[in-house]
């Protein structure tokens, strides 16, 4: 995209957002994630027209429930973990978003992850709102019995505000098809009947649907592929550079591999790895799965991991956790593209810079809405009890994934903004159009 006539908006610092827009729950001076949400929406208001009058609307989640979740240890012991379930938006349709188990979860980056789940579902035009789950535990620490019980006991607790017509969960950072089955089982055991509906990304024996494990990563490569051509960067001659390399990264990057390009490095939680002449990545994949980690890899040289944002490459995908790329390393990045596989990579400081520096960022809540297409495809055919071939399911994939990319291309083209300010006034207008549509009960 070339650079703009006129400026960006420019969002108000986290420090100078109004309080009024803080929940009491969240330090002024510590909102993190939401923070981030924040500024992204109030870019955006300048394109929202008469709309902008329901903006608090997309400020202020719909509902926040945070549990306790204790259960019994293997040394008899009781643990008690925090967990969280935020419904941030829910007028177009139930609340749709992943559970993540991870130590460094907090209510604002759950809170963060349901708006941008809203921003994602709207983006793509599937009839969900946003919502998302997590608990506050290292799952590496548990066993198999007690990762279990702890999974089935917070279903139970959030259980009385999801449902397959309600809101629907999914795997996400540290969760699997596994612990949606328990989640499913836990949920139709207190319901009464099988309920396969409730959650999505589970094991195909139990309603899930073929291509949903790959396709939040296939999305990636096919708005990749699609910036890539309206830049005339030519995929087969591209250098790629991937941060974290599971069911995103490790896809994006193998999709991208078998176009032609050169994985050239990849980072993850072991370390990071390098190879200019490019890596194996059918190799690296399976020795990731073997041992947990690219740290190892026999078949490339170790680097430092604050090397990684200054390898040379055209295309950079982070697809780990959010706030990755900041003010401190955007300046760094030497890639012509970044396809933001991870939610929430880029901060709106690093926006900035990345924009002056004439860097496209592909957005996340277009460039990974692959997984909740699909996951939209999985409810549907649990509704009807009829199943698509992965063929279809990969089709109809990536003709939703284009046309919303053509759509966002467009308007981003129109207003001379980013893409994800593009994506931002897509889905805003759509949410709240439909806000207005229903009005206000009572």
């Amino acid at each position: 995209m070339s650079k703009t006539s006129k400026p960006p908006v420019t969002a108000p610092s986290i420090a100078s957002v109004s309080h009024s827009l803080i929940p009491s729950y969240l330090k002024a001076d510590d909102l993190g994630p939401w923070g981030n949400y924040l500024q992204q929406v109030d870019r955006v208001v300048p394109y929202l027209g008469n709309l902008a009058r329901w903006t608090e609307t997309l400020k202020r989640p719909k509902r926040i429930l945070i549990v306790d979740v204790p259960i019994h240890m293997d040394d008899g012991t009781v643990a008690h973990f925090e967990g969280y379930r935020v419904q941030h938006n829910v007028s177009r349709g139930p609340g749709k978003g992943g559970v993540r188990f991870h130590q460094d979860v907090t209510l604002s980056e759950v809170m963060a992850l349901s708006a941008w789940m809203s921003i994602k579902n709207a983006a793509v035009n599937v009839p969900y709102g946003g919502a998302k789950g997590g608990i506050r535990v290292d799952p590496k620490k548990l066993s198999n019995g007690e990762l279990e019980r702890m999974t089935r006991r917070y279903t139970s607790e959030i259980g009385i505000i999801i449902g397959p017509n309600k809101d629907i969960p999914a795997p996400d950072v540290n969760t699997n098809e596994q612990i949606m089955a328990w989640m499913m089982d836990t949920y139709s055991m207190n319901t009464g009947s099988t309920a396969t509906g409730v959650v999505t990304g589970k094991p195909v024996d139990l309603g899930g649907s073929l291509g949903r494990r790959e396709a939040t990563g296939r999305g990636v490569f096919t708005v990749g592929a699609e910036a890539a051509r309206h830049l005339a960067l030519d995929i087969s001659t591209a250098r790629v550079a991937v941060q974290g390399f599971g069911n995103v990264g490790g896809v994006a990057g193998k999709l991208f591999a078998e176009a032609g390009a050169r994985v050239v490095a990849v980072q993850d939680h072991g370390g990071t790895i390098y190879r200019e002449a490019g890596l194996d990545v059918p190799s690296l994949l399976k020795h990731v799965a073997e041992t947990g980690s690219v740290a190892g890899f026999a078949q490339a040289e170790s680097i430092a991991n604050e090397l990684f944002w200054e390898v040379d490459c055209e295309i950079l995908i982070p697809a780990a956790l959010e706030q990755q790329i900041t003010a401190a390393n955007a300046g760094r990045i030497k890639a012509r593209m970044i396809i933001e596989g991870a939610n929430g990579p880029t901060t709106p400081e690093a926006d900035d810079i990345l924009h002056e520096r004439n860097v496209l960022v592909v957005p996340d809540v277009i460039a990974n809405a692959g997984g909740v297409t699909v996951s939209y495809f999985e409810w549907v055919q649990d509704f009807s009890s009829f199943f698509w071939d992965e063929e279809e399911i990969n089709a109809r994939l990536v003709k939703i994934m284009k046309e919303a990319f053509s759509g966002i291309w467009q308007v981003a083209q129109d207003n001379k903004v980013s893409l994800r300010t593009a994506t931002f006034i897509v889905a805003c207008k759509r949410i709240l159009h439909t806000r207005e549509l229903r009005g206000l009960y009572p």
